[in-house]
């Protein structure tokens, strides 16, 4: 079965950690898990709806090829400027 423990051995464990435990504290236990897993699957569906929506909401930049002549070469510029002061 599980690695060489029986299903008697489990039980024996189980009901040792009862004795030890009680079962109002095992509950609790039980109670509190549950509701952190069930809180986690929670944040998880919200965060999933948050990424979509914000996607959903951010505008597409668009980007036009159309005016090509708007274009400055500042570098250019620069150049034209050092070889006036050279001559």
């Amino acid at each position: 079965m599980l690695g060489g423990i029986s299903i008697w051995q489990l039980l024996i464990v189980l009901g040792i950690i009862i004795l030890i435990f009680g079962t109002k504290k095992l509950r609790n236990v039980g109670g509190d898990l549950g509701g952190a897993v069930k809180g986690f699957k929670k944040a998880m569906h919200e965060e999933e709806k948050d990424k979509e929506k914000d996607e959903e909401e951010k505008p597409q930049a668009k980007v036009s090829h159309d005016d090509e002549g708007d274009t400055y070469d500042v570098k250019a510029e620069h150049k034209v400027e050092d070889q006036e002061e050279r001559k």
